[in-house]
């Protein structure tokens, strides 16, 4: 099947004057239903992006996994991301409030909304190997069902390969979003009197979730502006090491094209190497890696791997569990994922 396939997305709502930190928030209310933009790109009826083709238990659980609907949410906040040194910038920049806004610039919140809502207990980030095809719509039932249980999601949409994304565009859109959830209060810099949020990422977004918490994150890293500290990382079947990516071709040359290669290129080192979570120190944070043993897009030992090298970090084998059931509400794989979400937070059931 096409991505285009896809139901087509629900109308946006109007665009409030921009935050500071540089998000902008949508008027509380203001979305119909809460649904995202009009022009965030085609649904995925494919998540996994073009890497191998879905066949047995993989194919089995996308077709679950794409069953649902997506999921309108509650309120969409629009994020911001200052061009520097750019000259004229990339398509999808967005270059200040009288610009026009990246249509990818957006984090659909799902049981909160800015000003008078929880906070944030998940920041998710989907996959689909970063590729433009494929958004947030097939990870919007997992992140209802997760507020639903007490964990208020942020599910951020991203500029992805295809459509002004590539590195480093894609990694400055997640500290963007991050810094945009801090400066409405809806996660906070992870003190002993914050509450905090866990950053969850699948596959493509595994990669992104390992990367924000070593990268994008507090002052200590260099930043400047709103701080949001994670409690934690969950990464589930994910892309970890980017430079092995590259190397096997993972994806279909995924990786290699995330760093602006082509098929068979050879992708800047120095891009890699700030995008690669691998050559990183680890974050000051727990890490757990999820991921089923019978995975057919990313490889179930590519986690065994991962864990080997850094010792601290946690892997949860799921098996007999492929690449989708982790993320689709209703299956034992995803209830393992929200008790491993609830554990690391200190958040009992329904809180």
């Amino acid at each position: 099947m096409s991505p285009a396939d896809g139901p087509p997305p629900a109308v946006a709502g109007e665009v409030a004057d921009t935050v500071p930190g540089g998000g902008s928030s949508t008027v509380p209310g203001a979305v119909p239903g809460g649904g995202p933009d009009a022009d965030a790109g085609p649904h995925t009826d494919g998540p996994a992006g073009g890497g191998t083709a879905e066949t047995g238990r993989d194919a089995a659980e996308i077709a679950a996994l794409l069953a649902f609907d997506p999921v309108p949410p509650d309120a969409t906040l629009r994020y911001e991301v200052p061009v520097v040194d750019r000259g004229a910038g990339r398509p999808g920049d967005s270059i200040g409030p009288g610009a026009e806004p990246c249509p990818d610039h957006v984090v659909d919140l799902y049981g909160t909304r800015p000003g008078d809502g929880p906070p944030v207990r998940v920041v998710a980030l989907h996959g689909g190997f970063w590729r433009a095809a494929y958004d947030r719509a097939h990870l919007s039932p997992a992140a209802a069902a997760l507020a639903a249980a007490g964990l208020p999601v942020a599910l951020v949409e991203y500029r992805r390969v295809g459509a002004g994304g590539g590195w480093p565009a894609t990694g400055e859109d997640v500290r963007a979003a991050l810094d945009a959830l801090a400066a409405v209060g809806l996660v906070g810099p992870g003190g002993p009197d914050d509450q905090g949020f866990m950053l969850l990422g699948h596959s493509a977004g595994g990669h992104l979730a390992l990367w924000a918490a070593c990268r994008a994150i507090g002052p200590e890293r260099g930043r400047s502006g709103p701080a949001a500290g994670p409690r934690g990382v969950v990464a589930v079947a994910p892309v970890a090491d980017l430079a092995d990516a590259v190397r096997t071709g993972l994806g279909d040359g995924a990786a290699s094209a995330l760093l602006g290669a082509g098929p068979g290129g050879t992708p800047d080192p120095a891009l890699l190497a700030d995008a690669d979570p691998a050559a990183h120190p680890p974050p000051a944070v727990p890490v757990t890696l999820v991921h089923g043993t019978e995975d057919g897009q990313v490889p179930f030992d590519r986690s065994e791997r991962w864990c080997a090298r850094r010792p601290a970090d946690r892997l949860v084998p799921l098996p007999d569990t492929g690449h989708y059931a982790p993320i689709t509400p209703g299956t034992p794989a995803f209830a393992r994922l929200l008790d491993t979400v609830r554990d690391l937070l200190g958040a009992g059931p329904g809180e």
